[in-house]
């Protein structure tokens, strides 16, 4: 039965894993996710599953790798300095099509930067995945409850496409406290599909089916790329807010969005016509959501707690550099509502200097 409960981010994700059929993690510490494992340390042995803290994270991956290939449900989480260890096993998850929900819960960086907020982890996360071309699903939650939603979802696309599915959050997602609604449990049966590694019954012959059995690299080449296509086409996830008539377009995921939105109600009551489009997948880009822009617009702001502005080079593939694009780059604070609104105004009034 679903429940109601009060929890902090990184714990509810971590319970809404185990309701979704998860029973074994690997990992190790990290600021600011280490909840996650503190919550599994004791939960996951409750419901029958292996939770082990590892030694590092590359080894916490290519044990997940293991686990999955024996038909569990598995996870992993760690923070920007961890998730960059996971890349090796991350092309081997790709590369051997193996099913993994993945988690970055974002901080500061670069190098091993420090424990305040960021969301500097956009180009890692995204544009990363290891050597060779390898491609994850990256959702985006941007709420304690839509973890737990998400998290959920994750499961089900890594097992429709056999790949690794991200979910990228950041420190404040993953610390502060809400309302969840949490989900019944699932059964997951390990024995569902017939790529599983799996003792053999009596006279059975066994099938290797990890990498590409019976597949050139020509061939295989061709099936991941009709996949990715396929994940690009039909897995593409957003919110609009306001946007068909609006002259300025926020784009933005994760707490910035939550700003922006409170932005975007500002705006509108001092006349200011801001609009939003809130990433839920960071890949596939949303492409699909910059068609509800009007032509009347007279740019986007890329708002995003990072020194770059990662999210820039996709938002100007997303609208094949026919808008101008702005940004509002904030570092270790959250973005401000009031100066979003602000920038919108310098905008509109063609003040504003474009990224």
């Amino acid at each position: 039965m679903a429940e109601r409960a009060i929890m902090k981010g990184n714990e509810a994700l971590a319970e809404a894993a185990l309701r979704a059929g998860c029973r074994f993690f690997s990992g190790y510490p990290i600021t600011p996710q280490t909840e996650v494992l503190e919550y599994l340390s004791w939960r996951m042995y409750e419901v029958r599953g292996h939770m082990i803290q590892t030694e590092d994270e590359l080894t916490g991956l290519h044990m997940l790798l293991g686990a999955s290939l024996g038909g569990n449900r598995v996870l992993s989480t760690s923070s920007g300095p961890g998730f960059a260890l996971f890349h090796e096993g991350m092309s081997y998850l790709c590369g051997c099509e193996i099913p993994a929900v993945l988690v970055d819960v974002q901080r500061l960086g670069a190098a091993c930067g420090g424990i305040g907020v960021s969301q500097g982890d956009y180009e890692e996360v995204v544009h990363g995945g290891g050597n060779g071309d390898s491609q994850c699903i990256v959702l985006t939650p941007a709420s304690v409850q839509e973890e737990v939603d998400l998290v959920q979802e994750a499961y089900d696309l890594a097992e429709k496409y056999r790949n690794p599915v991200i979910v990228m959050t950041d420190a404040i997602i993953g610390q502060m406290m809400e309302g969840v609604t949490l989900p019944d449990f699932k059964e997951h049966d390990i024995n569902k599909y017939d790529w599983v590694y799996r003792p053999l019954k009596t006279n059975e012959m066994g099938k290797i089916n990890a990498g590409w059995p019976g597949r050139s690299w020509t061939e295989q080449a061709k099936h991941l790329r009709e996949k990715f296509a396929s994940m690009q086409q039909n897995e593409q996830r957003w919110e609009n807010v306001q946007v068909s008539d609006a002259d300025v377009v926020c784009v933005a995921y994760g707490i910035s969005s939550r700003v922006c939105k409170e932005a975007v109600k500002k705006a509108r009551a001092k006349g200011v016509k801001l609009g939003l489009i809130r990433l839920v997948t960071a890949w596939p880009f949303p492409e699909k959501a910059f068609a509800e822009i009007s032509k009347e617009c007279k740019g986007i702001l890329v708002v995003e707690m990072s020194i770059k502005g990662q999210t820039v080079p996709d938002v100007k593939l997303a609208t094949k550099c026919g808008l101008s694009v702005y940004g509002y780059f904030s570092v270790d604070i959250v973005p401000d509502a009031d100066i979003v609104v602000e920038i919108a105004e310098d905008i509109i009034a063609g003040t504003a200097q474009e990224v």
